[in-house]
């Protein structure tokens, strides 16, 4: 059956005074989240949307959902717990995150993906990014009006356009599913754009080569920080095994390590 093992890493950065990023890294699924909204609170969308994927996504333990209907679900309970932080405090107005996760029922694996955190599989080590950035950048680019060599350097590359957010009016097919073709011995980066708007791809490749999928998280984020570490920077590796089914909390990563930035509504109430 299907698992993952890896590692993640969550960094500061050299330039902003908080982390807005969470991730989350278990054997069958893991996440980043990077949250949006500065004051608005960009750490508390990205660390309730970790937070309620990871409770939803407790029936992969048991095998009795599909998974895309586990991470539909974990989508759903995510928008209601950040819709209803934003509620109770008006300076929350706009937050929001993107959501980039992969998650594993032992047989299929499946990627849930909203905004311009990335994925990627590795695979006999040829990188392959299996994520679409959902930008107004990558719209043009998609239209033929600016090239992909263009997009680091876009004005437009920071927008997004799909996202978990406070606006109750997003229908909830905006998160785009896609089953990846992984089998055992392949690999699978999912990070935030604080790795990939300053680190190129083929050095992302290059690191991905090292065995240890923590040192490798470690090496990609201080990468970014080498190479200016303006935002803050998020990166999770899996190595994808096939075995008998384990049991485990998994490890939160950056803000979604302060249970002050979780919004539950059904369970802690806080805001």
């Amino acid at each position: 059956m299907l698992r993952f093992s890896g590692a993640g890493v969550s960094e500061v950065g050299h330039r902003r005074d908080h982390n807005e990023d969470s991730a989350y890294v278990g054997p069958y699924l893991a996440l980043v989240a990077d949250g949006v909204g500065g004051a608005a609170a960009g750490e508390v969308a990205s660390a309730t949307t970790a937070y309620a994927m990871t409770v939803t996504a407790r029936a992969l333990g048991r095998l009795s959902e599909p998974v895309a209907d586990v991470l539909r679900a974990g989508v759903s309970a995510a928008r209601e717990c950040v819709h209803a932080g934003a509620s109770r405090d008006p300076a929350r107005a706009g937050m929001a995150t993107t959501l980039t996760a992969v998650a594993t029922d032992g047989r299929a694996v499946l990627l849930g993906h909203l905004g311009d955190s990335r994925a990627y599989t590795v695979r006999q080590g040829r990188l392959e990014r299996v994520s679409r950035d959902h930008t107004a950048v990558q719209q043009l680019v998609d239209g033929g009006s600016v090239a992909p060599a263009d997009v680091s350097t876009h004005p437009w590359r920071n927008i997004v356009l799909r996202s978990i957010g406070a606006d109750e009016g997003v229908p909830l097919d905006d998160v785009e599913l896609t089953e990846l073709e992984v089998t055992e011995g392949d690999r699978i980066l999912l990070c935030s754009d604080g790795l990939t708007d300053l680190v190129e791809e083929t050095r992302i490749a290059d690191v991905l080569r090292l065995r240890d999928p923590r040192a490798a998280a470690t090496v990609l984020a201080h990468s970014a920080l080498l190479a200016g570490g303006d935002d803050n920077v998020t990166c999770v590796v899996l190595d994808v095994l096939d075995g008998p089914p384990v049991s485990g909390e998994g490890e939160l990563l950056g803000a979604a390590r302060e249970i002050a930035n979780v919004v539950d509504v059904a369970l802690v109430r806080r805001g």
